[in-house]
């Protein structure tokens, strides 16, 4: 009996069985078409992403209000892309004034000490943090 070597590489695809199985696609990304990424999970990130490239003014611009999940009663929200210069007491002011008493207010630092741009809000009352949200979500807060 002649070893795999001594085939020819004709010889050794034609004897090997051919049932037409192929591995099954595991990604439900892509499950369907191919491989290719196109509509589904692809296409929301796209359209999530599309407008998070920076303006004219260099400021960015956040995903839209209806991706992301809102609960009814909310006290919290995380503010994002705040100049460097910002502190928890201009942010504490701003909150107060329009929306309603504060809780807790936690901007964020990197190990240097350099503000990350990002805050956590906490309101008082159920229901403020909704209001905060639509009030200033994708809104340029002191033009700029």
């Amino acid at each position: 009996m002649a070893t795999a070597l001594d085939k020819s590489l004709d010889d050794i695809i034609s004897s090997r069985p051919k049932n037409g199985r192929r591995r099954p696609n595991r990604n439900p990304r892509t499950a369907g078409t191919g491989g290719a990424k196109t509509g589904g999970a692809a296409g929301a990130t796209r359209a999530r992403y599309a407008g998070a490239v920076p303006t004219a003014n260099g400021n960015r611009v956040v995903a839209p209000a209806s991706l992301v999940n809102i609960q009814p009663d909310a006290t919290k929200i995380i503010v994002s892309n705040l100049p460097r210069d910002v502190n928890e007491s201009q942010i504490k002011e701003l909150f107060a004034s329009t929306v309603g008493p504060l809780r807790e207010v936690n901007l964020h630092y990197d190990a240097k000490g350099n503000s990350k741009g990002t805050a956590s809000v906490t309101f008082s009352r159920k229901g403020d943090g909704n209001k905060a949200f639509t009030q200033y979500n994708n809104r340029l807060i002191d033009g700029g």
